[in-house]
């Protein structure tokens, strides 16, 4: 691990020259499921067309938010974690990740890992941490596990432990998905899940959450619809098949649940009361 906390590096060509605003982008939708500025009317268009099936879907976006804050502060507390690598992280939403372990462990170090352009020109409000930590950004695919290890290495020691921060972001990687060039082929999700926590060293943590049918199927199936009319591949996984990719793992309690029900004891604030059910699965597990 280096001294130096890496910057964003800039792009070759403007941010404008890069953002596809033809295709809807998922973490663009998922910005604008939570209120966010930084989408454009194609995402919205997905996005309420997603709404407009499942009346819940910015209810559910929400709550899988506030499973990654608990999840956070339960590593960075009681789990006494100080190195996190959050895939997918998204366009930047307060409080990010690296706030909320921060405040809890100063000295914590973040790496953030996202390939969307948009995210990458907001990206400096993920590299405001404190001073005694680190955070960084890179501009990398999940199906990179190599690259993103690699030059996460120059952040975080990968001979001591880290949370792998996987949060809604396997439901958009087909089981089958091939690795990225270079990299040669993968066998999908779980090889991609495989890969890289088998680089970790134990006493790591894998923090995941995936769209679920096992609640409501029907309106899971227009959802995964809407997504492909518009290009983006949406794969929604039963309990069983979200099991497989902690195996080898050890869960922490109470395993693999609805988001709503893991540990709500550490929400800031109180969670709404619910009465539907949430279709995301989340959970937490311990590398041995």
């Amino acid at each position: 691990m280096s001294e130096h906390q890496p910057s964003v590096t800039p792009p070759a060509h403007p941010e404008s020259d890069r953002i596809d605003t033809t295709r809807p982008h998922p973490a663009r939708v998922y910005d604008w499921f939570l209120g966010g500025k930084d989408n454009y009317p194609v995402d919205e268009e997905l996005g309420r067309q997603i709404a407009g099936l499942s009346p819940d879907t910015k209810r559910i976006a929400r709550h899988n938010r506030w499973f990654m804050h608990r999840a956070m502060r339960r590593l960075a507390g009681e789990e006494g974690i100080r190195q996190f690598l959050d895939i997918g992280s998204g366009i930047p939403t307060e409080p990010n990740l690296h706030q909320i372990v921060q405040s809890t462990a100063p000295d914590a170090r973040v790496v953030y890992v996202d390939n969307d352009p948009i995210v990458l020109a907001h990206a400096g409000a993920l590299l405001s941490g404190t001073a005694e930590g680190a955070t960084a950004y890179l501009d990398a695919d999940v199906r990179q596990p190599e690259r993103i290890l690699g030059l996460a290495a120059d952040v975080l020691d990968l001979d001591r432990p880290v949370a792998l921060s996987l949060i809604a972001l396997l439901h958009f990687v087909d089981d089958e998905d091939g690795g990225d060039e270079g990299e040669g082929r993968s066998e999908g999700a779980y090889a991609l899940v495989e890969r890289l926590m088998e680089r970790l060293a134990p006493g790591s943590c894998l923090v995941l959450s995936q769209l679920t049918g096992d609640f409501d199927p029907e309106s899971v199936a227009k959802g995964v619809a809407s997504y492909a009319a518009g290009g983006v591949t949406l794969v929604p996984r039963s309990h069983r098949a979200i099991s497989r990719f902690f195996d080898g793992l050890e869960m922490v309690e109470p395993g693999l649940v609805p988001v709503v029900d893991w540990h709500p004891e550490l929400s800031v604030g109180e969670l709404p009361v619910e009465t539907q059910p949430v279709p995301i699965y989340g959970a937490v597990a311990r590398k041995p």
